[in-house]
This record gives structure tokens, C-alpha cells and sequence, in this order.
């Protein structure tokens, strides 16, 4: 599991490789992401950015209204989770990316999301 923490909202990604949905020339995952208000503010999710980047160095930079066609608002201590999907020409690579934020106040402020691996079985190295 990758964790970042931002102005007290955690956000934490469980990445999966999905065989049943990939192929010899496309690589798919699905993550699970847990946006958790740990703060004492409610805030709402307004927008996404994420560098997806594959195992050649190629990014994509993809953003977007909300997550999962939603803008959740989380008081303290709730939290949002949902899963999406990734498909990758190659068999390994990252994403990062932030969230933006707006507090109850009005201020709009970003919080990471962590960087994390997306890798398939056959892309993992062993160690000697």
C-alpha cells in the first residue's frame, strides 16, 4: 500500500494487476484509493491530475472533474473510497498525481496522491 498525507488528508493507493484484462500488447491494473479527512474542516474533492508514465518514459497527463464521476465532501474523520483502472502499453510503470481540494472556508489547495508502482508479475525483479 502507498500513503501520502497533505494538510491532514490521507490518501492511500492499493494497486492490482489485472491479468484477466490485459494482453500481449496492453497491460491493465485497477487501484483502490482511500481519500480519509483526518483534518478538523470538512472539504470537498473538485479535481484530479495524474502523470501516468509507462515503462519507456512515455507520460500521459490526464485531468478531470472529480473521481469516478463524483466530488465527494468528507467532514472530519469520513472518508471516500473508490476504484478505477489503468491500461499501459508496457508491463510496468508509475502514476502520481494530486488532488484539488476546496475548504468549507472557500480555499482551494492541492494534496498529493502517492507515486505508485504499477507493475505485472512478469515486470518484477528478483533480487540475487
Amino acid at each position: 500500500m502507498y500513503r501520502a498525507i497533505t494538510r491532514e488528508i490521507e490518501v492511500t493507493v492499493e494497486p492490482n494487476f489485472l491479468p484477466d484484462r490485459s494482453s500481449e500488447n496492453q497491460y491493465f491494473w485497477s487501484y483502490t484509493i482511500v481519500i480519509r479527512n483526518r483534518g478538523p474542516e470538512t472539504v470537498q474533492l473538485r479535481t484530479r491530475h495524474w502523470i501516468i508514465t509507462d515503462a519507456t518514459g512515455r507520460s500521459q497527463d490526464v485531468r478531470g472533474k472529480g473521481v469516478v464521476g463524483e466530488q465527494p465532501v468528507l467532514g472530519p474523520g469520513e472518508f471516500f473510497e473508490y476504484t478505477s483502472g489503468v491500461p499501459l502499453p508496457t508491463s510496468s510503470g508509475i502514476m502520481r498525481g494530486t488532488y484539488q481540494m476546496v475548504s468549507e472556508s472557500g480555499e482551494a489547495f492541492n494534496i498529493e496522491v502517492p507515486t505508485f508502482s504499477l507493475d505485472s508479475p512478469s515486470a518484477k525483479r528478483t533480487l540475487n
